[in-house]
């Protein structure tokens, strides 16, 4: 296996849609690949695929080693960009030593891992037996890993390959759960006399909500909502407010139709103005592109009605949203977080997701409620739900062991051991399957979750040899 046979294989993954729920033709590919190579494939009935490849001549008393990655990934593009996921392949380039998609998601999240197990199982060297495990819908709730039955897969050390960052060992992850709020609202005529205005904050660089949510990025609805509730001094009628996506990515855009007095359009435009300067002052390192705009518009739906506006900006804004606490025993590592993710609208009622992660589950717990509170104090409608655990650190295990070795034989130097804030599936394995040894890794990925994603070749070269290195020679 090189990083040749691994890009190539990739290349061919970014044809095939996988939006998480919708993996039927990833899984009919991957069954059909196995079919291809002659080696044994299972699905099971939530659709989690295992290929396996006996062992290598001389190899069959080495210990099995499953290998992991996950078939969905995060559907995501720029606003105004036409592009179906459902239908067309994913456009990228290589640039600067980078493949990257500059106006969706690359998928490299966890395309790559998926292609890194593919090498190996179409490689002709030396190795014990395989056990390549796929899962399905991991970034909407680890739906395959809740699913998996007990004897699905039989090896006992398991390596992950969707972490993020080329050199780093992940021995941990942080657990989470969603949080969703309703509130149902009332409407009222538009006014007399009032003009629509649609205000838009986007131009925000996004991102994961686990591995991005230290890095103080915009969060394009958070703002949107704190200008309109400085703006709530004024006669304003609320008619839409949508912003957002998925649970696990940081807000980029979001936009509000409004309706104002016709002799307070430009007052209004000048406000947007005047905010989209303090934007960019605010977030000139982290989103030098974050902007708010102003323009006429036109609307199809009644205003919201004045009370229940204002109760919905307030309470949006008071939603808490960022880091809520740093480990004090791993240095730079996020320990509790909460994520304002999406604000959507369906008829009458508005709906507000969240998603919360800690590497504490009484913490986790806590946060949530915390998040509860603000939406009671607004009269929303609250359930919480997709928890998932988090995965405690072994720092005695065998297989943190043999990768530490390899990549100091193979590179000269120490790789970094660390735990992470995002969240993998180990710590579902580590329930379903308490004996199992893990270790999660992967080549330098920036920005996912949002369009811009990329995968670093140079790094890919690495965690390829790296991979490669200790699947040949673990014992």
């Amino acid at each position: 296996m090189d990083s040749a046979s691994v890009l190539r294989i990739f290349k061919e993954i970014t044809r095939i849609p996988r939006e998480s729920g919708h993996e039927a033709p990833i899984t009919a590919w991957l069954q059909e690949y196995a079919q291809k190579l002659g080696l044994p494939c299972k699905v099971d009935k939530t659709g989690n695929v295992l290929i396996t490849k006996p062992a290598s001549p001389g190899k069959e008393n080495v210990p099995t080693l499953v290998l992991q990655a996950h078939q969905d990934m995060v559907c995501e593009k720029k606003a105004g960009f036409d592009f179906d996921f459902r239908t067309q392949p994913i456009p990228y380039e290589i640039e600067d030593g980078w493949m990257i998609a500059k106006n969706t998601t690359l998928g490299a999240d966890d395309g790559i891992g998926i292609a890194a197990c593919l090498a190996l199982l179409e490689s002709q060297q030396p190795m014990g037996r395989l056990e390549c495990l796929f899962t399905i819908s991991e970034e909407t709730g680890m739906d395959g890993a809740f699913a998996l039955e007990a004897g699905f897969f039989e090896g006992k050390t398991l390596i992950n390959l969707d972490s993020e960052d080329e050199g780093q060992l992940f021995v941990g992850c942080a657990g989470g759960l969603d949080t969703t709020a309703t509130f149902d609202f009332q409407r009222e005529p538009l006014r007399k006399g009032y003009k629509v205005l649609r205000i838009t904050v986007d131009g925000a660089q996004g991102g994961h909500s686990g591995d991005d949510i230290n890095k103080e990025r915009a969060n394009a609805l958070r703002q949107l909502v704190r200008f309109l509730f400085t703006e709530l001094q004024y006669d304003f009628q609320l008619i839409t407010l949508e912003g957002g996506n998925k649970p696990n990515a940081i807000c980029r855009e979001a936009h509000a139709l409004i309706a104002v007095p016709a002799d307070e359009v430009q007052d209004m435009q000048e406000d947007v103005k005047a905010f989209s300067a303090i934007l960019q002052a605010e977030f000139a390192a982290s989103d030098p592109q974050v902007e708010a705009r102003c323009e006429a518009a036109t609307a199809d739906v009644s205003p919201i009605a004045e009370g229940d506006a204002a109760n919905i900006i307030a309470t949006l804004l008071a939603c808490p949203h960022g880091v809520e606490k740093m480990s004090v025993d791993i240095p730079g590592l996020v320990e509790t977080s909460t994520n304002l993710a999406a604000v959507r609208i369906n008829g009458d009622q508005l709906k507000v997701i969240t998603n919360q992660r800690s590497s504490v589950v009484s913490e986790l717990h806590a946060l949530a409620e915390r998040v509860e509170a603000a939406f009671f104090l607004g009269s929303f409608d609250v359930e919480h739900h997709g928890e998932y655990p988090g995965w405690k650190p072994n720092l005695k295990s065998h297989i943190l062991e043999v990768s530490v070795a390899s990549y100091k034989k193979l590179f000269k130097t120490d790789p970094l051991v660390l735990a992470i804030h995002a969240g993998l599936e180990c710590g579902l394995f580590l329930e379903k399957f308490p004996d199992l040894d893990m270790i999660s890794f992967g080549p330098t990925l920036r920005g996912v979750h949002a369009p811009g994603e990329k995968l670093e070749l140079a790094s890919l070269d690495k965690f390829v040899a790296h991979l490669n290195d200790i699947v040949t020679h673990f014992e």
